[in-house]
């Protein structure tokens, strides 16, 4: 048997469930302006928060990672 550090070697988990854990121990919230799980007054509200924080994105720099 092989010892992995904490962190290390095991199963890499996936997106969704580090975001989820962000939120549950952190408190924080990974959300895209573009998932399909939202509805438009979501995701629109999404964006308003992502330019009042951080300001407008630039042209060509939208990643769509849904």
């Amino acid at each position: 048997m092989r010892y992995w550090p904490k962190g290390y070697g095991g199963r890499r988990r996936s997106l969704e469930e580090l975001k989820r854990e962000g939120w549950r121990k952190q408190n924080l919230l990974v959300v895209s302006p573009h998932d399909p799980r939202l509805t438009w007054p979501e995701r629109e509200l999404v964006r308003q928060l992502g330019e009042k924080l951080y300001g407008e994105r630039r042209r060509g720099e939208e990643h769509h990672h849904d």
